[in-house]
C-alpha cells in the first residue's frame, strides 16, 4: 500500500515535469501580440520625436497562468488516483490486531479486511511488529511477526460461518500483554454479542483506560435465524436482530435440497422488538421438503437455518378399540399416543361410528399407522395394512385385552395367548425396569428414565430370531418393543398398552422419544441401511456452509458429531448436514434459544471509528475541467491584452451565459450531471402488442360459465370439457343454475374476471407458467375466483414415499404464489353442506385427499365460527380426477369408469362438483348457525 494518499497509473507521464523551464523560458522571451492602433495622420505628426523603444515581455501573471495550464495537463495524463487514508495515532510498541470473523462479519467482510491491511501497512511504516489473532479461529498462542508476514496472514484469514468466541482468547491476551506493555491493541469489531463476552470487554476496558485501544466498529444491522419448528399448521422460524436500527421487515424463503423455492413468507419486526417470527403456511408435504431457510438479502450463514430429517412432519393415523364409554381424555388409549406425537407430525383420527376407521385412514396416505389394543382383523382390512406396509408404510400396535386374546400375521413376533402379570396379589413379581437398549435397536442412544416400570405385558413366543427383533427389554430379557421390516415398510409393536393400565412408560418423556425414533422409520430405505444407520454414534460431516451461508465440502478442521447435539455451530462442528439423507442431523450457526444483541462498545472508553473502505478517486476529470478554466482565462487574458476586449457596463445577458457555463463546469468536475429542466422530451408510451381479446369471451360474461386451462395435452384437454359438460347437465337439472357451455381458456393470453370457477389439471412436463401468468392468476383468486388444480394421481401416490411427477409440477407452480394456509376439508366445512350433504370428496379416486384453506381457529365452546362476509377458499387441491367422474354422454353414462368399489361413486363425484360450483356461487352462508336445526332436522330423517 503507497504511503501516500496520491497515486498514479501512468508515472512515467510526470517526466513531462521537467520541461517546465524551457516552457517558461520561450514564454518569458516570446512577447505579447502588438495592440493594433487606427491611422491618424495628426497624432504620427506629434509623434515625430523619437523616443527609446524596450522590448515588451509576456506579464508574470500571464506566465504563471499559462505555467499552471501546462501542469494540471501533465498531471492528468500521469493519472492521478487519490486514496484517502484514515488512521489512528500510531504508537511506539507492537500492533495486536483483533479481528471478529464470524459470521456476523459477512456484510462488510472486504472492508474489513482493508481497515485490518490499511492499520498493519502503517505499522510497516513505523518498523513495528504486528499479530494477527482471528477471534472465530482456535485459540493459540499470540506471537508477533514482520507486517509483510502479518499481511500475508490477514489477506488469508478465512471468514468462518460460526460466532466468534472471544472468552477463549482471554488468557492468549493477557499472556501476549504482559510481555508487550507498550502494545497497540486494535480491534475490528461485528458490534454481536451472542455468548457471555463480559469478561473479553471488561479486559479491553482496562487498556482502553490506558489509551491503547481503538475500535473499528459500525453500528450492527446484521439479522439472523433461529428456532425453525415444523409445527402443526406452518413452519415457523424466529428472525432476530440486534437492535432497533436493524431492517424492520423482510422476507423467509424456503428452499428444498436442490436450492429451488418452495414459498416466502414475510415478518415484521414491532418498534421496539428485536425478535419476530415468519410462518410459511404450505401443505404439509412440501414442508417436508424444505431443507433450508434464508433470509432474501441476507449473504450470512447466520441468515440460515438448516433442516434435518427430525424437521419433517409425517401423517399419523390412530385407531382404537376401545369404546365410547371408555374414550375419554384421561381413559383413552390414544389420548397419550397423540399428546406425545402432536409436536412431531400429523394426526389424523377416523370419523365417529365408522364403519371402516382404518381403511378411512389409509386412504389419507398414511405415513405410520397406530393400532391401539386392536384384536381380530377381517381379511380385507388385514389385506389393506398389508400393502400399506409393502409400499413404505409404519405399523405401529400396542398390546392390551383384545389383542392378548387374538393372533394375526400383522405382529413382528408371535406371541403367547394370555398376558404376564408382574406384580399384585396374585403374582410373585414385582414391576421391572426397562433394560439398556441394544446397538441394534433404533432407541440406541435414548437416555432411560430410572423410574419406568412395566407391571404387564405380552410375552412373545421363543424364536431364532426373537433377540434380532427385539428393540427394547426388560431387565430380565422379555421384549418390551419388537420390530422388523416388512417389504419398504416396518411393524412395530410395544407389548404394554398405549395408556397407563400395564405401566407408566406413557407418562415419561421416553415415551416421546422412542414414538419419535419410531416415527422417523417411516420412507427410510431398506431396514438394512437404516438400522446401521441407528447404531452410530455420531454423524460425519456432508455438506457445511461457508460464512456467506453458500453450502460448502466440509474442511479438515470439521469434526462428527453425535446424534444428540443441539447446541450452536462451532469451529470443530461448522453449520450444515451430517450424516445420511435418510436420518440427517442439521447444525446451525445458532441454537434455538439464541438471541442477537449489541455490545456496548460505547463503555469502553475507547475511540470507535466506523467500519467502511477507504474510496480510490479518479481525480483526472478534475485537472482537465480545471486547466480548461484557466485556458478560458488565459484567451481572455490574451484578447485584453491585444486590446480586442475592453470592459464596459456588464450585460446581464452576458453573465447569466457566463454564470451558467461556470456551474456546467463545475459540475463535470465533480462528477455530477447538470439537470435540466425539460430537456429531453418524454418518452412516447409502447404499443400495446397484446392480442385482442376473443369476443366469445366477452359474451361469455353475459352468463355463468365454468371453465377449465387448456394444458396443451389434447386427451386431457377433452376430458376436462367433457368433464364440465356433463357437471353442467347435473346443475341444470337439479338447481337453479343454467350455466353456459364450458370454455377452455388461456391463462397466459385469456381475461378470468369471468369465471367464478376455474378447473386446472395438472399435466406432468408441461412448462411452468411465466411469472406474469402467475401474478394474473393470484390476482383472479385474491379477487374471488376459486381455482380447482387436480393432479389426477391419487392412484400413483404412495403413503409415506415421494410426491408424484403432478405432485412436482404443482408444487413448482404454487411456489412463488401467495396461497392461504390450507387443510384437508374438515368434516363441518361448509363445502360439506352447500347444496348437498356429504362426507367427502371423491372423483375417479376416492383415495386421495382434497385441501383447502385452513378455517378459523374453534372458539370457547368448541366450535368453529363462521367467517365474515362470504369469504371463501381461493384455492381447492384435489388428486382424484373430478373431470375423469363427472364426464357423461347424454343419456348419462360415464365415459370413463371409476376404480372405487361404491356404485355409486360417480354419483358422489358429480354432487361434490354441484356442492364446489354452489360454494363459489354463494360464499359460506350456510356456515350462519341460523340454519344449524334445520340441517339437524334433516339429518334425523
Amino acid at each position: 500500500m503507497s504511503a501516500l494518499p496520491i497515486a498514479f497509473s501512468a508515472p512515467l507521464a510526470l517526466a513531462a515535469l521537467a520541461l517546465l523551464p524551457a516552457l517558461w523560458l520561450i514564454l518569458r522571451v516570446t512577447p505579447p501580440r502588438p495592440r493594433r492602433i487606427d491611422f491618424p495622420p495628426l497624432k504620427i505628426m506629434a509623434d515625430l520625436l523619437a523616443k527609446r523603444e524596450l522590448p515588451a515581455h509576456t506579464p508574470w501573471w500571464l506566465l504563471a497562468l499559462r505555467m499552471a495550464i501546462a501542469a494540471l495537463a501533465i498531471l492528468a495524463v500521469a493519472g492521478p488516483i487519490w486514496n484517502p487514508q484514515r488512521e489512528a495515532a500510531v504508537l511506539r510498541g507492537p500492533l495486536l490486531l483483533l479481528v471478529d470473523n464470524g459470521f456476523g462479519a459477512a456484510t462488510d467482510w472486504p472492508e474489513r479486511l482493508a481497515i485490518a491491511e490499511s492499520r498493519v501497512a502503517a505499522a510497516g511504516r513505523e518498523g513495528r511488529p504486528v499479530a494477527i489473532v482471528g477471534l472465530a479461529e482456535t485459540p493459540v498462542d499470540i506471537a508477533l511477526s514482520e507486517p509483510r508476514a502479518a499481511l500475508d496472514r490477514l489477506r488469508a484469514l478465512p471468514l468462518q460461518p460460526h460466532a466468534p468466541d472471544r472468552a477463549a482468547y482471554l488468557p492468549r491476551i493477557d499472556a501476549f500483554l504482559g510481555t508487550s506493555r507498550d502494545a497497540e491493541i486494535v480491534w475490528i469489531s461485528d458490534g454481536l454479542g451472542i455468548g457471555d463476552d463480559s469478561a473479553f470487554l471488561a479486559r479491553l476496558k482496562q487498556e482502553a483506560a490506558s489509551s491503547r485501544l481503538s475500535i473499528h466498529a459500525s453500528p450492527p444491522a446484521q439479522r439472523a435465524l433461529a428456532a425453525a419448528e415444523n409445527l402443526a399448521g406452518a413452519l415457523t422460524v424466529k428472525v432476530l436482530r440486534p437492535t432497533t436500527g436493524a431492517p424492520p421487515s423482510g422476507q423467509v424463503r424456503a428452499l428444498d435440497l436442490k436450492g429451488l423455492p418452495l414459498g416466502d413468507a414475510p415478518f415484521v419486526f414491532g418498534p421496539t422488538e428485536t425478535e419476530t417470527t415468519a410462518r410459511l403456511t404450505l401443505p404439509i408435504e412440501v414442508r417436508n421438503a424444505v431443507s433450508r431457510l434464508d433470509l432474501v438479502g441476507e449473504a450470512s450463514a447466520g441468515a440460515v437455518a438448516l433442516l434435518d430429517d427430525r424437521a419433517k412432519r409425517r401423517r399419523v393415523g390412530i385407531v382404537s378399540g376401545t369404546t365410547t364409554d371408555t374414550a375419554q381424555p384421561l381413559l383413552s388409549p390414544t389420548y397419550y399416543v397423540s399428546r406425545a406425537l402432536q409436536p412431531f407430525a400429523e394426526i389424523r383420527e377416523p370419523r365417529a361410528g365408522s364403519s371402516d376407521p382404518i381403511g378411512e385412514l389409509l386412504a389419507q396416505n398414511l405415513s405410520v399407522l397406530v393400532l391401539a389394543d386392536i384384536g381380530a382383523l377381517d381379511r380385507d382390512t388385514a389385506a389393506k395394512i398389508s400393502t400399506f406396509i409393502e409400499r413404505g408404510g409404519v405399523l405401529l400396535r400396542f398390546a392390551g385385552a383384545r389383542l392378548a386374546a387374538a393372533t394375526d400375521d400383522l405382529t413382528p413376533v408371535r406371541l403367547r395367548r394370555g398376558g404376564r402379570t408382574l406384580g399384585g396379589g396374585l403374582s410373585w413379581d414385582t414391576p421391572r425396569k426397562l433394560a439398556p437398549f441394544t446397538r441394534e435397536s433404533p432407541f440406541f442412544g435414548t437416555q432411560i428414565n430410572d423410574d419406568v416400570r412395566v407391571s404387564r405385558q405380552i410375552l412373545a413366543e421363543p424364536d431364532a430370531d426373537l433377540a434380532r427383533k427385539t428393540w427394547a427389554a426388560l431387565e430380565d430379557g422379555t421384549p418390551v418393543v419388537t420390530g422388523e421390516r416388512r417389504g419398504d415398510g416396518v411393524i412395530a409393536m410395544m407389548h404394554i398398552t398405549a395408556d397407563t393400565t400395564w405401566s407408566n412408560l406413557p407418562l415419561s418423556g421416553l415415551f416421546v422419544e422412542m414414538l419419535r425414533k419410531v416415527l422417523a422409520l417411516a420412507g427410510t430405505g431398506p431396514q438394512e441401511a437404516q438400522a446401521e444407520d441407528a447404531r452410530v454414534d455420531t454423524l460425519s460431516p456432508t455438506r457445511v456452509l461457508d460464512g456467506r451461508g453458500v453450502f460448502r465440502s466440509p474442511p479438515a478442521t470439521a469434526q462428527p458429531v453425535a446424534r444428540s447435539f443441539v447446541g450452536r455451530a462451532t469451529l470443530a462442528h461448522p453449520p450444515g448436514i451430517y450424516g445420511p439423507a435418510d436420518g440427517s442431523l442439521a447444525v446451525n450457526a445458532l441454537a434455538p434459544a439464541d438471541t442477537l444483541k449489541a455490545l456496548d462498545l460505547a463503555s469502553l472508553g475507547a475511540p470507535i471509528l466506523p467500519v467502511d473502505r477507504p474510496v480510490a478517486q479518479d481525480i483526472r476529470p478534475q485537472l482537465l475541467v480545471l486547466a480548461l478554466l484557466l485556458l478560458v482565462a488565459d484567451t481572455l487574458a490574451t484578447l485584453w491584452l491585444g486590446g480586442r476586449l475592453r470592459f464596459a457596463r456588464p450585460n446581464r445577458a452576458a453573465t447569466a451565459a457566463l454564470l451558467f457555463g461556470l456551474g456546467v463546469a463545475l459540475a463535470i468536475a465533480t462528477g455530477g450531471t447538470p439537470a435540466l429542466a425539460q430537456s429531453q422530451p418524454v418518452p412516447a408510451a409502447p404499443p400495446d402488442t397484446r392480442p385482442p381479446i376473443p369476443r366469445e369471451l366477452f359474451a361469455a360474461g353475459a352468463v355463468t360459465r365454468l371453465a377449465y386451462v387448456i394444458t396443451g395435452d389434447k386427451a386431457v384437454d377433452d376430458m376436462s370439457k367433457a368433464g364440465l359438460a356433463g357437471l353442467n347437465i347435473v346443475l341444470g337439472a337439479r338447481t337453479a343454475l343454467e350455466p353456459g357451455e364450458a370454455v377452455g381458456v388461456d391463462a397466459a393470453r385469456d381475461e378470468l374476471a369471468f369465471f367464478p370457477i376455474l378447473y386446472w389439471p395438472v399435466v406432468a412436463g408441461r412448462p411452468i407458467p411465466a411469472p406474469e401468468t402467475l401474478r394474473k392468476l393470484e390476482a383472479y383468486m385474491k379477487g374471488g375466483g376459486l381455482v380447482i388444480f387436480d393432479t389426477r394421481d391419487a392412484m400413483s401416490a404412495r403413503p409415506g414415499g415421494g410426491t408424484t411427477p403432478e405432485g412436482e409440477q404443482l408444487k413448482r407452480m404454487l411456489q412463488t404464489l401467495d396461497i392461504p394456509e390450507l387443510e384437508p376439508i374438515p368434516r363441518d366445512h361448509v363445502l360439506t353442506k352447500t347444496f348437498y350433504i356429504l362426507d367427502g370428496f371423491v372423483g375417479r379416486y376416492d383415495t386421495g385427499t382434497t385441501w383447502v384453506e385452513i378455517l378459523p381457529p374453534a372458539g370457547e365452546d368448541g366450535r368453529r365460527p363462521a367467517r365474515a362476509g362470504d369469504s371463501v377458499s381461493p384455492i381447492v387441491i384435489t388428486s382424484n380426477d373430478l373431470a375423469s367422474a363427472w364426464a357423461v354422454n347424454r343419456r348419462g353414462e360415464g365415459l370413463v369408469p371409476m376404480s372405487g368399489s361404491d356404485p355409486r361413486q360417480r354419483e358422489m363425484a358429480l354432487r361434490a362438483g354441484v356442492n364446489l360450483v354452489m360454494y363459489a356461487l354463494t360464499g359460506n352462508y350456510k356456515a350462519d348457525q341460523v340454519h344449524v336445526p334445520a340441517l339437524l332436522e334433516r339429518l334425523g330423517q
